[in-house]
């Protein structure tokens, strides 16, 4: 979930009143919002600097630190969350988002070149007139920006935003894609030129920028957008020219968006003027620009105008679980900045502005009548289900289990259900045929890279840290491993097992015997419906280990864990071990 750092005292100004910290933490958990943590901006660069913390200073300015859902970019600045607020307690009215009217001949041109196809083939574009920037304004601007580049955006894969002061530049402008040393420019905040070659170099020691360099850096060709007088507007996703760099003074913002996903692009494109459009002398009115593709086809950019979405309002009913008339719906959606009206008798027409690309379905417009309802308004029923809100059998069973192992004198562990591929098989003396194990194709670490297929290694390392603990020491599990199965959709299944270990100063072999037999008599099976046979596990010591047979199949297996397999785990005494399915004697 993003979090959105804003000044409290530039919230309560744009907010026009003042809040207590839990005033406000209320009216955020209300709009489904939370403010995540309090602090200060001179605590936040202590905790990067890794620096002692000190209590605050009263000059400090505080910050709040506000958690919104992820698909709400319109909520990733502080005018999106204030305007949604305001809006939430009707103390401001919906904005209408609409385009500037000019003659045809009047609105600037983006003209796409074909080459751009094989590295980047989408742009679109917009200019905000009239804007006024102070520090707050300006510093949200980017920040935005950069939000929105790490989420809808994909750290710029997907779209990349480009920002110019358009006071210096000159339309038409024109998108290309050029080989990088051809192109040449003063990227922003550098005094000197630079090919795109040589910037893709200088850029490897730059912390923020090397992280986007592999988007392009391999293609024969970067794309790259000009102004009719040759002047470098941006290399997209990597930098900006200097010539165009905005600043406190800008008055009007070209702002461009070059992408390999048109629908985001638009996205992105709509949620930056949506938000700063209020700041423009025309409040709300956004200048649109031409976009000429490879064939000359022109679309102009933003659209701005409202979706609509028909829903049932049975549906919303019973979904919320609240009696509502189409006219409270109708009220609690224009809380959420969505206006509606009834239609048909048992529908209402929806219309989403362009800040709420996040409605997608009937059940998104459900969500935000909860909402505005409140969640904590909503009357608590029991569920009516076939089986009267009792655990799922195998759940129940494990409990069940669970217990009885307790009064058995073992004490219960629970372990990750990921663990690295050596403690899953090297270290057991078990090798690896890629047929049984599923593998995580991209872990954060190698202890956690392969999903256990049996509850040993776990067990085993919870021994491993309890060398101090008087013996015996008698632990179990009751939990899932998972193992591949062709058979399956995802191609691999759960199986609920259940595990034993009893360690002393003696293997406690006939303990662990004894503990599956009290288990098959608590389960019902008698004692000629089972049956133990010769086994040759490699964790288990050979001649001290056996099969578990019922009706006719293979359950598991008990014995002697070997002395090898202490030894990986670094256990010093010897230790017994049971594993067996449950799930066969349901």
């Amino acid at each position: 979930m993003p979090t959105v750092s804003v000044a409290r005292e530039l919230l309560h100004t744009m907010l026009g009143r003042v809040y207590t910290q839990e005033e406000f933490d209320e009216l955020c958990f209300v709009i489904g919002i939370e403010l995540d943590d309090v602090t200060t901006e001179k605590a936040i660069i202590r905790k990067e600097k890794h620096l002692q913390e000190n209590e605050a200073d009263e000059d400090e300015e505080v910050i709040y630190k506000i958690e919104v859902p992820a698909n709400r970019y319109d909520l990733l600045c502080p005018e999106g969350i204030c305007r949604q607020l305001r809006i939430f307690l009707r103390v401001e009215k919906m904005p209408t988002y609409r385009l500037s009217r000019l003659p045809d001949s009047s609105i600037l041109k983006m003209i796409v070149k074909p080459e751009t196809a094989v590295i980047r083939p989408f742009v679109v574009c917009a200019i905000l007139r009239g804007i006024t920037f102070d520090q707050a304004r300006y510093a949200s601007f980017i920040d935005l920006q950069d939000r929105l580049h790490q989420n809808i955006c994909r750290k710029r894969t997907l779209v990349a935003i480009g920002t110019h002061d358009l006071d210096t530049l000159q339309g038409p402008f024109t998108y290309e894609a050029l080989p990088p040393s051809e192109i040449k420019f003063i990227p922003l905040k550098q005094a000197q030129e630079f090919t795109a070659k040589e910037l893709m170099e200088f850029y490897k020691s730059d912390l923020k920028l090397k992280k986007f360099l592999h988007i392009i850096e391999d293609s024969p060709v970067f794309p790259v957008i000009y102004d009719s007088n040759r002047t470098v507007l941006s290399l997209p996703p990597i930098i900006n020219g200097a010539h165009s760099a905005i600043s406190l003074n800008t008055k009007n913002v070209l702002i461009e968006c070059t992408a390999t996903d048109l629908t985001k692009a638009k996205i992105v494109l709509n949620t930056m003027v949506a938000m700063f459009s209020g700041y423009c002398d025309e409040k709300f009115e956004v200048e649109p620009v031409d976009v000429v593709d490879p064939v000359g086809r022109v679309t102009r950019y933003p659209d701005l105008s409202l979706r609509t979405m028909d829903v049932d309002l049975s549906y919303i009913k019973k979904s919320v679980g609240v009696p509502l008339q189409a006219g409270e719906i109708v009220d609690l959606l224009s809380k959420m900045q969505l206006t509606s009206k009834e239609i048909d008798g048992d529908k209402i027409q929806v219309s989403i502005p362009p800040t709420r690309s996040d409605i997608l379905h009937p059940c998104d417009v459900m969500e935000d009548v909860a909402v505005a309802y409140g969640f904590n308004n909503i009357p608590k029923t029991r569920p009516k289900t076939s089986t009267e809100g009792r655990q799922q059998p195998l759940n129940e069973f494990s409990d069940l289990l669970r217990l009885e192992l307790a009064m058995a004198g073992f004490s219960e562990v629970l372990n990750w259900v990921l663990v690295s591929k050596k403690e899953n098989f090297t270290l057991l003396n078990r090798k690896d045929d890629d047929k049984i194990a599923a593998i995580v194709s991209n872990p954060r670490s190698s202890d956690f890279e392969v999903l256990r297929t049996s509850l040993l290694p776990g067990i085993l390392k919870v021994m491993e840290h309890s060398k101090d603990v008087p013996r015996p020491v008698k632990v179990f599990e009751i939990s899932d491993v998972v193992l591949l199965d062709p058979s399956k959709d995802v191609g691999a299944a759960n199986s609920r097992h259940l595990a034993a270990l009893y360690c002393s100063t003696t293997s406690g072999f006939e303990i662990i015997h004894g503990l599956l037999d009290r288990i098959m008599n608590v389960l019902n099976v008698p004692v000629d419906g089972y049956t133990v046979g010769p086994s040759n596990e490699p964790e288990l010591f050979k001649g001290r280990q056996a099969k578990i047979f019922y009706k006719g199949s293979c359950v598991g297996s008990f014995g002697i864990i070997h002395p090898q397999v202490l030894k990986n785990f670094d256990i010093p005494d010897p230790c017994s071990y049971i594993e067996m399915e449950i799930e066969r004697f349901l």
